[in-house]
């Protein structure tokens, strides 16, 4: 069971390079792009939204929410695009590349989380302290 799901985690990697390749690729509809921006940002940002240590939202992402993401983002990428991006994507890890890493992406995050604790400090004034 542990070597399928390290075969599994290997597939989605690969899967959210082959994204990451669509997404830049001019042949790819403007629908699945866009899609493909989202997924990509959120799987290569080294921040997680919802980090691995809170029990189960931690891991509900990385366990539903990108797979998800990449299976209905592949889904509106012609055949033909998704064939020559898989490609690319296994020469890219068998090079040894790594995934991409999206800083722009850990920087929303971390604004985000910013913003949500400000948030939660003024309403905390407000009803607790006024």
């Amino acid at each position: 069971m542990f070597t399928r799901l390290l075969q599994w985690a290997k597939q989605l990697k690969a899967e959210a390079v082959t994204l990451w390749f669509c997404y830049r690729d001019p042949r790819t509809p403007l629908i699945a792009k866009i899609l493909a921006i989202g997924v990509v940002a959120y799987a290569f940002s080294p921040i997680d939204l919802i980090p691995d240590f809170i029990p189960v939202l931690g891991l509900l992402d990385e366990a539903i929410l990108l797979p998800l993401g990449i299976w209905l983002t592949l889904k509106f990428v012609p055949k033909p695009v998704l064939d020559a991006c898989r490609e690319q994507a296994a020469q890219w890890l068998a090079e040894k590349h790594g995934k991409p890493r999206n800083w722009f992406a850990a920087a929303i995050i971390v604004v985000l989380w910013i913003a949500a604790a400000w948030l939660t400090w003024v309403l905390c004034r407000q009803w607790f302290f006024a």
